[in-house]
């Protein structure tokens, strides 16, 4: 064969390759409301940048399943794979494993993010054990990777059984709202074992995933909202554990904000949004925030401050405040993730305790609030607690509080610290003047009042060294930023040890 005759032999191969599952099968994955895999692929890239490996990789089909390759995104290198559902519908065998781990491999090697595209049937039955040790082999490089670089499962179909293990040791999952379910067990297996009738979409659906069990970070409406808003992230975060994030200079640092010293209602029990505090203080626009369906009553939030990325966890008073189980373990993986990618911390403190109810101790809340404790001690990074309002028992000391590890820590006029409320603390405290004054109510509520001016307030603790310094609100910004800027230098060697035995 001339060598004109292989180049067309080449063109005709690469030409078959790009058709996938051809024509039929493309325009059903269009009418599901889905993007092909190579789709996908040209759309998370820069125009021209993507670089295919392993295109010829399988036997009989086109890429056996699975486009892997690099990259640029914004300019910045990234590695992906994409399962090609128009091809064996993205069945998981012994070609299709091989390629996804030698792409996380390089990934690792070359210190770049890796974006995967789930969208598979799950394990490819014919191929049996082999299927089996393709799936072990991708769930022990995606293992190897976590805290090395960043890995983003972006979920934009059938994510089943060992596929949604695999995108769930991913550090972030996001889905799509109409074409993307993820589960073990789907609602057929459910209901032969159990009897249970369930729709994939109240079992898996993206929604389902992100409000009842926290599986999804991120929910988008479509394919294209999802690869956005993956690339959205990417700009927060570096490449790897031994680099910074980007730098984007997006606001003044010396911005005030006046908005803050109106937040905090005078009513204790009054709520308010946390959320405008984390904007406020922020670079203007800047604030990603990461499950917002899960767990309200924290916020966890990447975003900018000075141009460089910073992680927000915060108790929402909106929601109420307290930390309970889910919030708890929302807030440690992204307080080990921020540590892991050296992302510094801020927390803004206001609760006033755990969620106490029988229901939660059975879900394990000692052990939960006690990974949530161990995440922030051993976190290096930079981290600074504000204290808003609220900062009562062990429910403060886990929020990143000076007595684990901030480094700075600061108060706003309006904070409260103390052991518990300042309800609970007068009744012992003035338990016999209550009990012994002509009207005992009134006589509580100047006590109450009384313990909050006495022990509570925040220049109480800035006496023991447990507060750095009362700020004024509107110059939270200036001030957090200095001590970032303070900090940047910080250098901090934990004990030798393999890893801990913290369950989390």
């Amino acid at each position: 064969m001339s060598t004109n005759n292989k180049l067309a032999d080449l063109q005709t191969r690469r030409a078959q390759i790009a058709e996938g599952g051809g024509a039929e099968k493309t325009a059903k994955q269009h009418d599901a409301g889905k993007l092909t895999a190579r789709e996908r692929i040209n759309l998370l890239f820069d125009e021209g940048s993507f670089i295919e490996l392993d295109a010829f990789a399988g036997v009989d089909v086109p890429c056996d399943g699975v486009i892997c390759g690099y990259g640029t995104v914004d300019l910045r290198p990234v590695f992906a794979y994409a399962q090609d559902f128009t091809v064996m519908g993205g069945s998981v065998g012994k070609m299709h494993g091989q390629k996804i781990a030698k792409v996380i491999d390089m990934a690792v090697k070359t210190g770049a993010p890796i974006v995967a595209m789930p969208d598979s049937g799950g394990a490819r039955i014919q191929e049996g054990s082999d299927a089996l040790s393709a799936m072990g082999l991708i769930m022990q490089k995606t293992a190897l990777a976590s805290g090395v670089i960043p890995q983003i499962a972006a979920v934009m179909g059938p994510c089943a059984a060992g596929s949604a293990t695999l995108a769930e040791l991913s550090d972030f999952v996001f889905m799509t709202k109409s074409a993307s379910c993820l589960y073990l067990s789907g609602p057929s297996v459910i209901k032969g074992t159990t009897g249970e009738d369930i729709s994939v979409d109240a079992l898996g659906g993206a929604m389902a995933n992100a409000e009842e069990n926290g599986n999804c970070h991120v929910v988008c409406e479509d394919d294209q909202s999802v690869i956005a808003a993956v690339k959205g992230l990417l700009s927060y975060l570096p490449s790897n554990n031994l680099e910074d994030a980007p730098i984007l200079e997006t606001d003044d640092i010396n911005r005030m904000s006046p908005a803050l010293s109106a937040l905090i209602p005078d009513a204790d029990e009054a709520g308010y949004d946390v959320k405008v505090a984390i904007s406020e203080i922020a670079d203007a626009g800047s604030v990603f925030e990461i499950q917002p369906f899960y767990a309200k009553n924290m916020v966890t939030a990447l975003a900018r401050l000075n141009g460089a990325t910073v992680g927000f966890v915060a108790n929402q008073a909106a929601e109420g405040g307290l930390v309970d189980c889910a919030a708890a373990e929302k807030v440690t993986r992204f307080v080990r993730f921020c540590d892991s990618y050296n992302i510094p911390l801020i927390t803004l403190t206001d609760t006033d305790g755990y969620v106490a109810d029988v229901a939660e101790e059975r879900k394990g809340i000692a052990r939960k609030v006690a990974a949530l404790a161990y995440a922030y001690a051993e976190a290096t990074v930079p981290k600074v607690n504000l204290i808003l309002r609220k900062a009562y028992g062990s429910a403060y000391i886990a929020m990143g509080s000076k007595h684990i590890g901030a480094d700075m820590t600061y108060a706003w006029p309006t904070a409260q610290i103390g052991v518990m409320h300042a309800e609970g603390a007068a009744n012992i405290i003035y338990r016999k003047e209550m009990q012994t004054a002509a009207d005992p109510i009134s006589a509580r509520k100047e006590f109450v009042e009384s313990y909050k001016e006495t022990y509570a307030n925040p220049y109480e603790a800035a006496k023991h060294g447990y507060v750095d310094d009362v700020i004024e609100p509107d110059s939270t910004r200036q001030r957090i930023i200095a001590a970032l800027l303070m900090l940047a230098g910080k250098r901090e060697v934990l004990p030798a040890k393999k890893h801990g035995t913290m369950p989390l």
